[in-house]
């Protein structure tokens, strides 16, 4: 994934935060030599500690296809992608420029978890990761608990198996137009909020944080020699 410097987060924190309601995403497990790797849609938990980026924890069925390879490569990414929008063309030219010189482009915050993943098949263990994902999912309780042997769930926890996932690294990308001059994101503010399409909120709430606050110690964006670049995916 190509990170330009002002689709940068500020700070580990901003991913971070985002993660904390954005919690669905695709686990990509190396396959066998020469096929492409299994995909993975699930729901997950991060979690900020420990180390220095955290942890994520998911659950999967037994049968599920890509434990063999798994256990072979634990090293896997999980791929969180959301509040993307599309923005044409004409809303983006530079001022004084005709509207159809402007360049289509997408909105988007992408955060790239690299894992390395420890299977877990303790029945205690795997209980007490299970309680806290549905925890996060459900603060306000009205499900049982999981404990092994007892109902309602005990006799369902050899049917799956847990995965905690260790983060190594993060590549994390907020693309909201932080190349562009002040002038432009503002139009295109005022454009989202006249939209109000699917995604057109959140992405309207980035661009202004973003445009706010400015990489740290900067100022806000658009100000840089780089605001009047080209735009990239």
């Amino acid at each position: 994934m190509l990170i330009h410097p002002w689709d940068a987060p500020h700070d580990d924190g901003e991913w971070q935060h985002w993660l904390a309601t954005h919690d669905f995403g695709q686990l990509a497990v190396n396959g066998t030599a020469g096929e492409p790797p299994w995909v993975q849609p699930l729901h997950f938990r991060y979690e900020p500690e420990p180390g220095p980026y955290g942890q994520a924890i998911a659950h999967l069925a037994r049968p599920n296809p890509l434990w063999h390879d798994l256990d072979r490569h634990p090293t896997v990414l999980l791929s969180v992608v959301d509040d993307y929008v599309y923005v044409p063309g004409h809303w983006t030219a530079a001022d004084g420029a005709p509207a159809e010189h402007g360049t289509p482009t997408s909105y988007y915050t992408a955060v790239q978890l690299r894992c390395t993943a420890h299977v877990v098949d303790d029945p205690e263990e795997k209980a007490t990761l299970l309680n806290r994902q549905v925890a996060h999912f459900q603060p306000e309780g009205g499900t049982a608990q999981a404990r092994p042997g007892e109902a309602p769930f005990g006799r369902m926890l050899p049917g799956i198996r847990v995965l905690r996932l260790e983060v190594t690294d993060v590549r994390a990308k907020f693309k909201y137009a932080g190349n562009k001059p002040v002038a432009v994101q503002e139009r295109v503010s005022v454009r989202l909020a006249e939209r109000a399409g699917p995604g057109d909120t959140a992405a309207r709430a980035h661009q202004l944080r973003r445009l706010a606050t400015g990489p740290t110690g900067t100022g806000p964006t658009g100000t840089s020699p780089t605001a009047t670049g080209p735009t990239t995916t």
